[in-house]
């Protein structure tokens, strides 16, 4: 066992995935929702006076009588879709948590709001010139590897009508400055959010060229199972992030410091960027 922990423990290559479907699991999915459905907490979703703010400036700028049909990418238990389905939107959500995925279906079905929630790996999305907004919220395009980068800007453009927009955000690199190569670990003796049971877990935070980030977790369980969980990040400045979407074929670009809205400063954590086809 310690020989297979030493291996694990090496700074892994970059874009390396996880050994398991976190998202998925029983026990860290319970987890997940909670934290997406607490109003206060800056975990899963943002707060919720965030999201209320946010879905405000979305149907501002693009306004539902003009921007009908909404595919909104990674929608988690429906906070985004929810409101803005209130105001007008015709809503398809698509997420890979299963957990939260029925969670927002049950809440659409007890509203009678008419949401059409899809259990599904986002990277598989295939839609032509179907919709005039596209919604990736929460910084989840910077997880994902510059390849499957690369091809879910190609699918969002096809997806969307001549004209249609795709509002997402991204980490600036304000949001990890300071932070340095680090490990550590924690011994569980109860349940937390990685088990629920005794537990070790071995927390490391690597650095990677390209401005590419890994939180990386190693959870050992009481019978010596190993699981890696690797959550990867990737930051930017405003001209690369708009260099790479106008290799997608994005011309028309706004930038702003966060998805309400705000004037972009180089000092902000985050960028939300507008883009047109």
């Amino acid at each position: 066992m310690l020989k297979e922990l030493f291996k694990y423990l090496k700074k892994p290559a970059i874009y390396a995935q996880s050994t398991s479907e976190f998202w998925d699991d029983e026990h860290i999915s319970k987890g997940m929702l909670e934290a997406h459905l607490h109003p206060n907490w800056e975990a899963a979703s943002r707060c919720h006076d965030f999201i209320d703010e946010s879905v405000a400036w979305i149907a501002k700028i693009t306004p539902s009588e003009t921007n009908k049909h909404l595919l909104d990418l990674g929608c988690g238990p429906g906070l985004y879709a929810e409101r803005l389905y209130k105001r007008g939107y015709q809503i398809t959500g698509i997420d890979f948590s299963k957990r939260s995925i029925e969670y927002a279906k049950g809440k659409a079905n007890e509203r009678n709001y008419d949401i059409n929630y899809i259990y599904k790996n986002y990277l598989e999305i295939n839609y032509k010139n179907e919709f005039e907004l596209v919604v990736m919220i929460y910084c989840d395009y910077g997880a994902l590897s510059d390849n499957n980068r690369e091809a879910l800007l190609k699918k969002i453009y096809d997806s969307l009508k001549p004209g249609g927009k795709f509002i997402f955000d991204v980490f600036s690199l304000k949001e990890f400055e300071g932070k340095n190569e680090n490990n550590t670990w924690y011994m569980s003796e109860e349940s937390c959010f990685w088990k629920p049971e005794k537990h070790i877990c071995l927390e490391s935070h690597f650095i990677y060229e390209g401005d590419v980030r890994l939180n990386q977790h190693i959870i050992i369980d009481k019978d010596g199972k190993i699981e890696i969980i690797r959550n990867w990040f990737k930051s930017y400045t405003k001209n690369t992030i708009i260099t790479e979407v106008k290799r997608a074929g994005f011309n028309k670009i706004e930038v702003y410091s966060d998805v309400t809205g705000k004037p972009y400063t180089e000092e902000s954590k985050t960028i939300c960027i507008v883009v047109e086809k």
